[in-house]
């Protein structure tokens, strides 16, 4: 289980807000299975085997694993492709929007394994305003579960590691943001809850989390009203 799992409400006091974005802010599972699996059949990989490694992990690392004999970056352009065509089913997840909303704009940011380019189409297809800045697979030379692109999500806001909360859904990315010192809130309806055991705190979505503004810029405090039990 999770290090520390409450059934009663919990504040988090902090500074800045990371979100994770496929699975947290938007639901792509089903243009991400389709994109991948494509990819697989085009390339003579297992579609099965392929699914299990690419949630949460950037696609460039996951090709470079599945077929190492192959130009990375070259297969990167393809997939990217394929998964920029693919917006069928793409939801804004529950309580996002009233989230984002209650958000100072310089408090919060997205630290994500999809590249840039499209992450920005992922976030602009759901409605949800896109940040001045943001870390995408693009942004860093390691990606989650190492620490590297928390770090810099909480370097983007300005902000000490240890002062920020991630929000992550995948096992690659609870670890990460526990590596790298943050407050880690996992949601639990995409991925099994043993799998996200380096999280501090376990919630079904981000529907019960309320936001308090801090006077004189002391930062916030996040309440989690509905912890998974």
């Amino acid at each position: 289980m999770a290090s520390s799992i409450s059934s009663s409400p919990v504040q988090i006091r902090c500074k800045g807000v990371l979100f994770d974005m496929d699975g947290i802010l938007i639901s792509s599972i089903a243009s991400v299975e389709r994109s991948w699996t494509k990819w697989a059949e085009m390339r003579g990989v297992d579609p099965v085997e392929t699914l299990k490694m690419t949630h949460g992990r950037r696609a460039i690392e996951t090709i470079a694993r599945l077929r190492p004999d192959l130009d990375s970056e070259a297969e990167l352009k393809v997939i990217e492709d394929i998964e920029i065509a693919d917006n069928d089913e793409l939801t804004v997840l529950p309580g996002v929007l009233d989230l984002l909303a209650a958000l100072p704009p310089h408090r919060w940011t997205v630290v994500t394994s999809a590249t840039d380019r499209l992450a920005r189409v992922r976030l602009a297809q759901g409605g949800i305003h896109v940040p001045r800045g943001l870390v995408t697979a693009d942004s860093v030379s390691r990606g989650k579960p190492d620490p590297a692109p928390y770090l810099a999500g909480a370097a983007l806001l300005g902000f000490a590691p240890q002062e920020c909360v991630v929000f992550e859904d995948a096992e690659t990315g609870v670890k990460a943001g526990r590596a790298a010192g943050c407050t880690v809130v996992a949601t639990t309806f995409s991925h099994p809850v043993d799998s996200l055991d380096a999280a501090h705190y376990l919630i079904e979505d981000v529907t019960g989390v309320k936001v308090t503004t801090l006077a004189d810029n002391e930062g916030l405090v996040l309440n989690l009203t509905r912890l998974a039990q």
